[in-house]
């Protein structure tokens, strides 16, 4: 019976003897850096850093840029600023301008070159062009209150 226990035993010791080999040259395939899991790992960790330099550099720029944003938003409340305040002082100034602009000093005349005369009667009339009227101030208009326009009744009963 010891004879018979110890075959058991000695056999039992070769099945795990080749059982651990095996389980040892799986592992051996999987670590290797050339195939198998071990070339995995090495390429996510090589993904892994490029992956946290990008975001570095997209937070130092978000960062950058909000800066700028900002500086940009200061400059548009200032200028904002500045144009309310021209507003409220053109609320100041008087509603009707000066009767006659301020005159103007002349230049002194000099004699006329030959050419610059009219050759006949025709071309008279348009080198002595009269002044055009004074254009109408759209403030005092304003001042007189809301021009209503009305359609004109058409002739014929189509409207």
């Amino acid at each position: 019976m010891n004879f018979l226990s110890d075959i058991l035993l000695a056999t039992a010791a070769i099945g795990a003897a080749i059982f651990c080999l095996v389980l040892s040259r799986r592992l051996r395939a999987l670590t290797t850096l050339d195939s198998g899991m071990g070339k995995a790992i090495a390429v996510l960790s090589a993904q892994v850093d490029d992956l946290s330099r990008a975001l570095r550099t997209a937070q130092q720029t978000a960062r950058s840029s909000a800066e700028k944003l900002d500086t940009q938003s200061r400059r548009a409340e200032a200028a904002c600023r500045q144009l309310e305040l021209l507003m409220a002082s053109l609320h100041d100034l008087p509603a009707h301008p000066p009767a006659q602009p301020p005159a103007r000093e002349a230049p002194e005349k000099a004699t006329e070159p030959p050419h610059s005369r009219p050759l006949s009667s025709w071309n008279s009339a348009s080198a002595r062009r009269p002044q055009a009227a004074p254009v109408a101030d759209p403030v005092a208009g304003a001042a007189r209150g809301p021009r209503v326009l009305r359609r004109r009744p058409v002739v014929g009963g189509h409207g």
